[in-house]
């Protein structure tokens, strides 16, 4: 695939010390709808403006549509909508669209013949000749997609595009977008609502204080993660240690804290009174086990067969077996949370020291 967006060491820093991005690298493909996300201050709407030249950056290599970061007549071919985004409330929604197709070099006849179209798209029909004054926050973000579509981009940068959107909203939103990657747009996409990234994207970047945490798929970001879960069900009234829930061969219990990236623990108490065993199955897969559930650190159904079939055979009551993996909030938790304190990083970009006077600064 062609790389629609394809940013290396793209660097931005304020003054003398505050470092809003800091070497950023990401590969938008293209006809893929491509999710930004990150805390308040990480370095978004920096990198947006930077792609749409609103700012400059303190460096920057890579191209966006074939062009060097910071060609203007790129834009030409970029459909956009800012975060806080105002349109003149004189105009109406139809006069808003033709508009911006006037600025976008659009033809008289065909923006006029487009905005018609994109009324329809986002439906906004029936209030296409009201004032933008009239409009609720939800009406105005679906004339702003509508505009950032009068002049047919190949790529469409979004910021907060469903900001103040009611659910029904949200989803004709989500809509529009897989309308969109069908034919062929590139859609490049910031927003907070993790849950609606994780529904329409292929790919995301996570930003964390000015730099790229992670990037991929959810599945990719996820692999080493994903688990199967078996719950259980025993008869009234009866206990068994959970190690004897596993089939006999099938699992080890762990003596080394490290083994199995899961920490070895003798069977005892957990939180919720129940015995618990952790270890390893022979074929290598993390397994914990208590009274109520059984979790094995695999990606396919394998080497939970033996589990399945020892539990059956003892006459064990299998209430539910299902795949789990984290999901996008899980990640992005996980991006902005420090693994050595378990507080969350500091929001905004990274600050260098100030120089005392007896340092010379």
């Amino acid at each position: 695939m062609t790389a629609v967006i394809d940013l290396r060491h793209v660097s931005k820093t304020y003054g003398r010390r505050v470092r809003a991005l800091r070497g950023i690298s990401m590969h938008v493909e293209k006809g893929e709808i491509f999710g930004l996300l990150g805390p308040n201050g990480a370095g978004k709407s920096t990198l947006v403006k930077i792609l749409m030249t609103v700012i400059s950056p303190s460096r920057a290599e890579g191209t966006m549509l074939g062009a060097r970061i910071g060609d203007k007549g790129t834009l030409a071919k970029v459909g956009y909508l800012p975060e806080h985004h105002r349109f003149p409330e004189y105009l109406t929604g139809r006069q808003v669209i033709e508009f911006y197709g006037a600025m976008a070099m659009v033809r008289r006849r065909e923006r006029k013949a487009k905005a018609a179209g994109l009324l329809d798209l986002v439906g906004m029909t029936d209030w296409a000749d009201t004032r933008v004054k009239g409009y609720s926050k939800g009406m105005r973000q679906r004339i702003g997609i509508a505009q950032a579509l009068v002049n047919s981009p190949e790529l469409i940068v979004l910021d907060e595009p469903t900001d103040g959107v009611d659910p029904v909203g949200r989803r004709d939103i989500r809509m529009i977008l897989t309308r969109l990657k069908q034919e062929g747009c590139t859609v490049f996409l910031n927003s907070h609502l993790l849950s609606e990234l994780e529904m329409v994207c292929d790919r995301v970047a996570i930003l964390v204080q000015g730099q790229v945490s992670s990037q991929g798929t959810i599945e990719e970001l996820t692999r080493d993660q994903q688990r199967y879960e078996i719950e259980i069900a025993l008869p009234e009234g009866s206990a068994i240690d959970p190690g004897l829930l596993l089939p006999a061969g099938t699992a080890r219990a762990l003596e080394a804290p490290a083994a199995a990236g899961i920490t070895a623990a003798p069977q005892g108490a957990a939180g919720n009174g129940l015995a618990v065993f952790r270890g390893t199955l022979t074929s290598g897969e993390s397994v914990i086990a208590d009274a109520e559930l059984i979790r094995v650190g695999a990606r396919d159904p394998g080497p939970i067969q033996p589990i399945l079939d020892g539990l059956r055979s003892r006459g064990i009551t299998i209430k539910a077996v299902r795949a789990v993996r984290p999901s996008l909030e899980d990640l992005f938790m996980q991006a902005v949370i420090d693994p050595v304190t378990g507080k969350a990083l500091a929001p905004g970009a990274e600050h260098s020291p100030k120089k005392s006077k007896k340092e010379g600064g």
